[in-house]
């Protein structure tokens, strides 16, 4: 790896690159810092680049071949924003820096390859993950933003008051499982994590599997699936057990192997934290049986189930509030039963702060249900995901779609951002 002072000496290989402080505001300031450093070498170009996504707090860097040209983009807040167009020379000066940094091989072009590499900003050590993959035009690259600053506490996750109660009751049992579900980006590692910051502390041993491990917590033991030695989630699992585990993160329940010892574990003392790809809350259960378990297993291990998405903030320089139009009002009804009288909603604007998007910042909405007697002799009985979701609601569930609504009515987010990331 390589590291650069100001004066572009090269100190060192080691993996690490020092990158300059840079303060831009907004995507406008970013085009213009890589604009004027165009000219100057790739290293310092992609410096710039780097040391600007990580100021606008971007998660991913899209380098997209084109025909004469590529595209420069940056998602922000989980939407994509185009930042400006590279020539062709440029781009593939970039290409071959990002590729030798990630230690990827130069000479390969027409086939994927993944790689990382670490930068040091601000003295702080951020990872960057590197996919590269044969396109029409050239390869593109995504340069994911691992940034420690990401990781938050339970209190900034955006539960409400009923869900956070439950919520800290239930990661304090000793025993059982805690399944967050959703789809790819939607916030279920920051919520494990969230869990286990609030868990950490020297009386307990907390270990982890992750494919891959994205941060690093300290006083926690994080080992990471490698399958070319055939050390997967199942196997690692077996491994972690004889470690004497209190709490155990298995990043992602893929096979009946790691489901079985993970709901295992759950009945046997320790308390487990998973993900697993489903629509919602309902489909843990089923999911679950997909993979090959069985509801005798899987009722009296499951303490919580909860599904959640990512829903973009309204930005407080610039929102303007309004009262609800009338079909605005008449979406608002049918999603809630109780709607407070003469109350206003957040109306988007854009402003140079939010980069002209009337977003800044993303917040969780969520939905859960608790696995307690009732609820384990329903599922015992192997019902579908819409039965059990009508079960989950006539007990008292929150879904998604409602938690969404209630950010409306506090003024957090607006109904078209809710209603671009949950199901009618």
């Amino acid at each position: 790896m390589l590291v650069y002072d100001n004066m572009e000496k090269i100190k060192k290989i080691t993996g690490e690159v020092e990158i300059p402080q840079i303060k831009i505001q907004n995507i406008f300031e970013f085009k213009e810092k890589i604009e004027s450093s165009l000219k100057k070498n790739v290293t310092e170009l992609l410096e710039i680049i780097l040391a600007g996504s990580i100021n606008l707090e971007a998660s991913d860097i899209h380098l997209e071949p084109e025909e004469d040209c590529a595209k420069l983009r940056v998602r922000i807040d989980g939407v994509l924003q185009d930042v400006l167009f590279l020539e062709k020379k440029i781009y593939l000066s970039l290409v071959s820096r990002i590729k030798l940094l990630s230690k990827l091989k130069l000479n390969v072009s027409d086939r994927p390859q993944d790689g990382r590499f670490s930068i040091i900003c601000e003295k702080t050590s951020i990872e960057i993950r590197v996919s590269a993959l044969p396109a029409e035009y050239g390869e593109a690259i995504v340069m994911r933003i691992l940034n420690p600053k990401s990781l938050i506490d339970i209190e900034a996750l955006g539960l409400r008051k009923d869900l956070a109660k439950t919520f800290n009751k239930e990661i304090k049992k000793p025993n059982g499982m805690i399944v967050v579900t959703g789809p790819t980006g939607s916030g279920k590692t920051t919520t494990l994590y969230a869990i286990l910051k609030k868990l950490n502390n020297p009386e307990l041993k907390i270990i982890t599997i992750e494919d891959p491990i994205e941060y690093h917590l300290e006083g926690i033991s994080q080992t990471q699936v490698d399958p070319k030695k055939r050390y997967d989630f199942a196997s690692g699992l077996r491994s972690i057990m004889r470690q004497d585990p209190d709490v155990i993160l298995v990043g992602e329940i893929r096979d009946f192997e790691t489901a079985k010892i993970a709901l295992q574990a759950a009945l046997t003392g320790h308390l487990v934290l998973s993900t697993l790809h489903t629509n919602d809350a309902a489909g843990t259960i089923a999911r679950l049986q997909a993979l090959g378990e069985k509801p005798a297993n899987i009722a009296p291990a499951i303490n919580m189930a909860i599904a959640q998405r990512l829903v973009r903030k309204i930005c407080r320089k610039c929102a303007k509030f309004k009262k609800p139009s009338p079909e605005e009002l008449k979406k608002i009804k049918k999603v809630l039963k109780k709607v407070p009288k003469n109350f206003k909603i957040a109306e988007p604007k854009g402003c140079k702060l939010c980069n002209n998007t009337g977003y800044k910042e993303r917040i969780g909405i969520f939905e859960f249900f608790l696995v307690d007697d009732e609820m384990e002799r329903f599922i015992l009985t192997s019902p579908s995901i819409a039965a059990l979701r009508k079960k989950a609601i006539k007990r008292g569930m929150t879904t998604m779609r409602q938690d969404g609504f209630i950010k409306v009515l506090e003024g957090i987010t607006t109904i078209k951002e809710v209603e671009r990331v949950t199901a009618e």
